[in-house]
């Protein structure tokens, strides 16, 4: 059957063994590196950046297997298609479609209604929802459609309706993404299942090519020589570690934006140190979020909302956003190992991207300590 999927042997241990690995190293830097595991999983690094173009390269290919599917049968590809309109979507959904890359503000509806203040529609979306949609793609995508391929009388029918499923040497793949998602046992665990999502809509696309177009390599059963696939994952992390490396000099050093953030975090320092702010512990939130979640409409009023009269624009104003249009944010870091109790309040900086640790501000970050006064 045209629409089924195969892998050899060497390329499904491969492809299991590529995401285990992915897996294995998620835990091995958590347990071992807790600052540079948090470093990788923050947004604009490494891993959002390989998530990106894993759905990216996974749109590509499925838009070419689309377009093999039209020349072969001149008929309309609508599965494939709509694989590559989903996985285009994910992708910039992933980097909020370009918003901290360019530095824009987003429609007010999404500063208010999006908990990470981003121009995206899953955050919008209530958590409970969206994990559930997350599972019903990855058991609905990965796992039910193999096994009903397999079926006697919804195979052909699947077939009929040229409808791709993933081959059956990937379920093993999209079960460890579901368990993962679920058990969450790591901080951040979603971002690592976004990663791997990515890569089983990838390798799937990547086969429907193969599928359609023999090759010399491939021959008459239309399997990809295994190389392709850690071709394919080698090119998803180089991509991801060279736009994190690219986007780290974007930096808009405008003198008159570092003035304004320094007088705009003073402001805010002055607000938390007037004793009319709830701290606590182990926090750290976007200021909007803050404010929303735990009901601190005294910033509304203070010295950083003042700052209006002086020329702060009243949209910023109202959703604590810095001079290139990030939240601003608070951290509260409970007193250990590390170092004491720290809190302090600060911008991204003009990379728009986490620079600071726990207990530091550090690098391209600006910030004004609470807690302890640090010169």
């Amino acid at each position: 059957m045209r629409n089924r999927l195969y892998t050899s042997v060497s390329g499904a241990v491969i492809v299991n063994a590529l995401v285990f690995l992915i897996i294995a190293c998620a835990f091995a830097l958590s347990h071992l590196d807790a600052d540079r595991y948090y470093r990788t999983v923050q947004e604009d690094e490494l891993l959002e950046w390989a998530t990106f173009w894993a759905f990216v390269l996974a749109a590509s290919l499925s838009i070419q297997a689309a377009l093999l599917e039209w020349r072969d049968r001149q008929a309309l590809p609508w599965f494939l298609s709509g694989i590559a309109v989903f996985c285009l979507f994910v992708a910039l959904e992933e980097i909020s479609w370009g918003q901290r890359i360019f530095g824009y503000r987003p429609p007010v509806y999404f500063l208010d209604q999006n908990y990470q203040q981003e121009f995206n529609l899953h955050n919008v979306v209530e958590t409970r929802l969206r994990k559930l949609a997350l599972q019903a793609v990855i058991l609905g995508y990965g796992v039910f459609l193999p096994l009903l391929q397999l079926a006697p009388k919804v195979g052909p029918l699947l077939d009929r309706l040229r409808v791709v499923a993933p081959p059956l040497s990937l379920v093993p793949v999209f079960l460890a993404a579901y368990a993962l998602y679920t058990w969450y046992p790591l901080r951040h665990t979603g971002e690592w299942v976004e990663l791997i999502l990515g890569l089983g809509f990838l390798f799937p696309a990547l086969l429907a090519v193969f599928n359609y177009r023999t090759t010399s390599d491939a021959g008459e059963s239309g399997k990809p020589p295994a190389r392709i696939y850690l071709i394919s994952a080698t090119a998803v992390i180089s991509l991801g570690f060279l736009t994190t490396v690219a986007t780290r000099h974007q930096a808009q050093t405008h003198p008159g934006n570092v003035t304004a953030v320094r007088a705009e975090l003073r402001a805010l320092g002055t607000d938390f140190r007037s004793g009319k702010l709830r701290q606590r512990c182990d926090l750290h939130k976007r200021l909007y979020t803050f404010v929303r979640q735990y009901g601190q409409d005294y910033l509304f009023d203070g010295a950083f909302s003042n700052l209006v009269a002086q020329g702060l624009p009243q949209e910023r104003a109202d959703f604590f956003l810095d001079p290139w249009n990030s939240p601003y944010w608070v951290r509260d870091s409970c007193a250990s190992r590390s170092g004491p109790r720290t809190t302090f309040v600060y911008s991204l900086g003009p990379n728009r991207r986490r620079d600071s640790t726990r207990y530091e501000i550090l690098d391209d970050d600006i910030g004004e300590y609470i807690r302890p006064a640090r010169r």
